[in-house]
């Protein structure tokens, strides 16, 4: 009873959200294979799963540790068993948001395509054993199941079903793909059925519809050849329909769970349904919570984070000091400190309201960034002592410096820089000491005559150019010839 307390003590309202995010994703997981292929294999893995969460609850510290390291080999190992499935899922999520709009009563709707041409043209097939494969579109994109065929945009009629799968036209042995009420493509070839021992003892075109519903929720319509019978199939499961009446209430049937089902719709009594899969989504969730996401017992650390400056004035220098970096105590659950990335930390220091000379500024809880789940305890050192120095307008003359000897017989008359001096923004105590600015060193090694050169000025860190203004000064080099 005291754990059961000190338990729901500990609960907090991010863990109800924690817990519900996680239950929903794994009750999508749950219904999206339910009714595939891979179920087997995903059932497999999650009783792995179950294992694991058990071994660290109970410290199985051997058994942990094995499958730990199996989860990190099976990690890449499901992105090939599921590539199907994971790609219609994000396919799925590309087009949730295409809202589809019903259109009168159940009685009486206009449905989104001539149902009646429809039927008509499949019943004529099936009376003279014309093979055929008819393919409506539902929510998901077909384009990557398709291979070949021809672009059509048809609407679709008795007599253009008739010709295209005429057994002398080119399209009759490929499929007829209806988008929007039309025919859109027609001569398309479909991926065979991933089970192909179940359904080995169907035709080619019925392996290929079965094998199209299995990765997509189309609903295919076949014509046998040999029987002449009519085929409906989707998600993988076909029914041979017994006369018109029966097609005709299957293509309504689909299009009716298509419009409930498809993207951004809520299917009604949505509450009542897969209540099994959404106890298992609850309670895996709740376990996963307890092993995880359980707030125990708090924990302290240290970290070194450096300091940042901001809102420093443009006219101002800050001085190197010695305090660039801080050692901050920080204390939160063991699963904060697990999430927590270093780099996320810093102290931000606003130094808007500077004034000249050395100073201490005291660090606040406030200048430092860290996440919310976790706490400050201290800052070490609390104070930080920084040199501010404004920038003032003042003119001082340049000085031109030079290396090396003029060439034998030749005598330096002067060097001048124009302009002889600059004005620049230097600090109060740079000011005071009027320093002169110094060039680049000149070469006078090869000069042989009057020279006029380009020469940097060398700038002091305490002295900053106008915005602007170029560093740069020509500098003349006068020389004159020694009589012999």
């Amino acid at each position: 009873m005291f754990n059961l307390l000190g338990l729901l003590e500990a609960f907090r309202v991010q863990d109800f959200f924690d817990i519900l995010i996680i239950a929903t994703l794994i009750y999508v997981v749950l219904i999206w294979f339910k009714d595939t292929a891979s179920r087997f294999v995903f059932a497999g893995i999650s009783l792995l799963g179950v294992v694991y969460i058990f071994a660290r609850l109970f410290h199985l510290y051997l058994t942990s540790l094995v499958l730990q390291g199996f989860f990190t080999i099976l990690l890449i190992a499901l992105v090939v068993i599921f590539q199907e499935d994971i790609r219609r899922f994000f396919e799925r999520l590309a087009v949730w948001g295409s809202l589809r709009k019903s259109s009168g009563q159940a009685g009486d709707r206009k449905w989104p395509l001539d149902l009646e041409a429809l039927v008509e043209g499949v019943s004529d097939l099936a009376a003279r054993k014309v093979g055929a494969i008819i393919v409506i579109q539902g929510s998901d994109p077909l384009e990557r199941h398709l291979k070949g065929g021809n672009e059509l945009d048809g609407k679709l009629s008795q007599p253009l079903l008739s010709s295209i799968f005429d057994p002398h036209s080119l399209g009759h042995d490929g499929a007829v793909i209806v988008q929007g009420g039309r025919v859109a493509r027609f001569g398309c070839h479909l991926p065979l059925s991933l089970d192909s021992g179940k359904f080995g003892m169907f035709g080619l075109r019925h392996t290929a519809a079965i094998g199209l519903s299995e990765r997509s929720d189309a609903l295919c319509i076949v014509v046998s050849e040999e029987r002449g019978t009519i085929s409906v199939v989707r998600e993988g499961r076909m029914a041979v329909t017994k006369n018109p009446t029966e097609l005709s209430a299957a293509v309504k049937e689909f299009f009716e769970k298509v419009e409930v089902d498809g993207p951004g719709r809520i299917r009604p009594g949505w509450l009542k349904r897969n209540t099994v899969e959404k106890g298992i989504a609850v309670l895996l969730a709740c376990c996963l919570w307890f092993a995880f996401g359980l707030q125990k017992d708090s924990v302290q650390r240290d970290y070194v984070v450096p300091i940042e400056f901001r809102n420093v004035p443009e006219d101002w220098e800050i001085e190197e000091n010695r305090h660039r970096e801080v050692t901050l105590t920080l204390t939160g659950p063991g699963q904060a400190f697990d999430l927590l990335d270093p780099s996320y930390l810093k102290v931000s220091v606003s130094l808007q309201n500077l004034v000249e000379g050395r100073q201490d500024i005291a660090l606040a809880e406030d200048m430092v960034r860290i996440p919310s789940n976790l706490s400050l305890v201290r800052i070490k050192p609390g104070n930080i002592r920084v040199t501010a120095n404004r920038y003032h307008l003042a003119s001082f003359s340049v000085q031109v410096r030079t290396a090396g000897e003029l060439p034998d017989g030749y005598a330096l008359r002067d060097v001048t820089a124009f302009p002889s001096s600059l004005q620049v923004m230097a600090t109060r105590g740079f000011i005071r000491r009027r320093a002169p600015l110094s060039t680049e060193p000149v070469d006078l090694s090869h000069i042989h005559e009057n020279t006029n050169l380009e020469t940097r000025v060398l700038l002091p860190p305490e002295v900053r150019m106008k915005y602007g203004q170029s560093p740069w000064v020509r500098v003349v080099v006068r020389v004159t010839k020694n009589k012999t």
